[in-house]
């Protein structure tokens, strides 16, 4: 299943334009509040060069990259969680997410109407925050008098869940995210079945004037109070940059100082959130395929994000780095080096590593 991201933030932020630079998939983008009804969604290849390596080296027939949902969520407001500017509508399909990148507009185009009057970054960051946890509040609360009624029974997961939840509330109730509580072990589902907003890890973007990419002081410290990322793009240059050919978009992203494109830099904080890495599988005429799975899983995991039925049928895996197979020149190369290792389930995966998988069908 592919990794979902929800892009939000106040009306007129930049959340659209970000989302047609990240996909050029068109998402109208218009100066009035309420542009976007439903969310835009698109899938995006993540491209990795680290594969287009590997496949030249082994022959691989083509190049088949993992992919990223972008989600254009409408703009929230104050009052969202009581359904103003179609709140309800817009905070289910940020439940939906995996992660979110929150779009903070710091540029001072006056061109650009905002529905506040005004250019106040860490004021609409507290606006959007404010409505996540107040929705999160109401959810948990209905959650908590659900489980406290099975509690009363002494069933051991309803008893964990009740005083978890307890602690969420209370979080909530001071005006701080649901993530800095953890989960108890003996209720691993209870904060899948709350389906927090913010648990979700978060990736802030800040949406500079042209030709900035400096991050604003008070955003970056907040985003490390909370255990978030936060980095700095222009949505305008990057909207543009879509509409050139790569040559041109490099020379012009060379000229600007910028050395990768918004979609790299937002997809990599995004995997970093997630603590995903990265492995791939390739082979001679056959297709070469980038994955993602979480930091620390093994090979069995692995073979399971390839196919059910390969992590079934599991026997061994042949593991190497893609340097190494690449610097080797192909699996010959690196079974002459000793650098092809022959791991069993249990071998943790590391990001970038190429695998083959022995099984029994």
């Amino acid at each position: 299943m592919s990794t979902r991201i929800g892009i939000v933030g106040m009306p007129n932020a930049g959340k659209s334009s970000l989302f047609n630079a990240l996909t050029s998939a068109g998402a109208e983008a218009a100066n009035y509040p309420f542009t976007t009804i439903e969310p835009n969604v698109a899938v995006v290849p993540v491209r990795d060069e680290r594969l287009e390596q590997v496949a030249r080296v082994v022959g691989s027939s083509e190049v088949v990259w993992d992919t990223i949902d972008f989600h254009d969520i409408a703009g929230l407001v104050g009052g969202a969680h009581q359904g103003e500017g179609l709140g309800n509508r817009f905070l289910a399909n940020i439940r939906e997410t995996d992660a979110i990148v929150h779009v903070v507009r710091t540029h001072d185009d006056e061109s650009v109407v905002h529905p506040e009057g005004s250019v106040d970054p860490m004021r609409d960051v507290e606006t959007v925050e404010t409505e996540l946890v107040l929705a999160d509040l109401e959810q948990a609360e209905r959650r908590h008098e659900r489980v406290a009624k099975q509690a009363r029974g002494g069933e051991r997961v309803a008893l964990a869940e009740e005083a978890w939840l307890a602690q969420v509330i209370s979080e909530l109730q001071a005006g701080r995210p649901a993530r800095r509580v953890p989960v108890p072990d003996d209720a691993p589902n209870a904060a899948r079945d709350l389906g927090s907003l913010t648990a979700k890890p978060v990736l802030y973007v800040a949406n500079v004037n042209e030709g900035s990419e400096e991050l604003p002081s008070g955003l970056a410290e907040h985003a490390a109070a909370r255990g978030a990322r936060a980095i700095a793009i222009s949505s305008r240059i990057e909207s543009e940059l879509t509409e050139l050919d790569a040559s041109d978009a490099a020379a012009m992203r060379a000229e600007l100082g910028v050395s990768e494109s918004g979609l790299q830099r937002v997809v990599a904080a995004a995997f970093s959130l997630l603590e995903l890495i990265a492995f791939f599988t390739a082979g001679e005429g056959k297709p070469a395929q980038s994955w993602h799975m979480r930091d620390g899983l093994t090979a069995w995991h692995a073979a399971g994000e390839v196919h059910s039925d390969i992590q079934r049928g599991f026997v061994r895996a042949e593991v190497i780095s893609w340097r190494e197979l690449v610097d080797a020149g192909g699996y010959a190369g690196a079974r002459e080096r000793g650098t092809l290792r022959v791991e069993g389930r249990d071998y943790a995966m590391r990001d970038g590593e190429v695998i083959t998988v022995k099984f029994t069908p």
